[in-house]
């Protein structure tokens, strides 16, 4: 009866004359094994690796789906495809069963990639993201509130600063109100009469100076 190492160099002579031209498989050491399944530019495109342990195949191969051809593969699928070949393999122990696996899975390849789609899905935009939010402001009706300020034109501006020292500071007196003319305004015609009548009549008469 041979040992696990005398039908591993069995096996390694026999997977070399299979997939002598096969670029889908690649050896990587003597005892590592990868096999590459779908078109190179498919989202469903999957890799495996199988690697022997000191006593395979008294022992099934370890599974690897980890590499980094498989970044795309769902978590689910990638779960799938490694458990077909848990069962497969639990069907072989004591035989090289390295070429029945990478087979078993291109004989199943349709069903086992079912649930991965065909291309990578949509992402938002960020900036359409952050253009979607809308950051609420406390003193916004606060802001809506206030009067709005009345814009001057640049004749209005030189106006007023004309009444100034151009300093910014208005003279003494720039707001008083002429009370005769504030009278004039407020009053009626008669009372305007009135007073003027009156305040003719409280002037003393002047007598010429050569009487």
């Amino acid at each position: 009866m041979s040992t696990p190492q005398e039908q591993q160099t069995d096996e390694l002579e026999a997977l070399e004359s299979i997939y002598e031209g096969d670029n889908n498989f690649k050896q990587i050491d003597a005892t590592t094994f990868q096999y590459k399944y779908g078109e190179e530019d498919s989202y469903k495109s999957f890799l495996v690796e199988l690697k022997w342990g000191e006593n395979y195949p008294d022992e099934a191969p370890t599974i690897n789906m980890n590499a980094f051809y498989n970044r795309n593969l769902l978590p689910a699928v990638k779960e799938e495809i490694q458990a077909a070949l848990v069962t497969e393999a639990s069907q072989w122990i004591g035989c090289g069963m390295t070429y029945t696996l990478f087979e078993c899975l291109k004989d199943n390849l349709e069903t086992l990639t079912a649930g991965q789609p065909d291309s990578a899905p949509a992402v938002v935009a960020v900036d359409e993201g952050v253009g979607a939010l809308k950051i609420s402001d406390p003193d916004a009706d606060a802001k809506k509130k206030e009067p709005k300020k009345e814009q001057l034109t640049k004749a209005q501006k030189r106006r007023q600063w004309e009444r100034t020292d151009h300093k910014g500071e208005r003279a003494r007196g720039w707001d008083w109100v002429d009370i005769v003319k504030h009278l004039s305004q407020t009053g009626s015609k008669d009372d305007a009469t009135s007073a003027s009548d009156n305040a003719s009549a409280s002037l003393p008469e002047l007598q010429p100076l050569n009487s």
